[in-house]
């Protein structure tokens, strides 16, 4: 750390905090977005719900439709993900 990050510190020290908050924000969010567990959860609960009868089939077919298009979202970005490192789908269960 020279002598100029020093004296910018009290300018440059709460940017740079609020720019770490905002990445692990960001990154908390992906992690929750893209978590093909908690939307497989979700998927289980609507069918619940409509077992129960608290919501119609016509609310259970248009959640499910959003929840099967993000878990398509997400596997695609996992084997995009995979592609880009050179492994497979194989790999990412092992």
């Amino acid at each position: 750390m020279g002598l100029l990050d020093i004296l910018a510190f009290p300018i440059t020290g709460p940017i740079d905090f609020v720019t770490w908050l905002a990445e692990q924000i960001a990154e908390q969010a992906d992690k929750q977005y893209y978590n093909e567990d908690a939307l497989r959860a979700q998927l289980m609960d609507l069918e619940t719900k409509l077992d129960m009868g608290e919501i119609t089939e016509e609310q259970y077919t248009e959640a499910e439709t959003v929840l099967l298009v993000l878990m398509k979202r997400v596997r695609d970005l996992k084997q995009a993900q995979l592609d880009e490192a050179g492994g497979t789908a194989e790999d990412q269960w092992e």
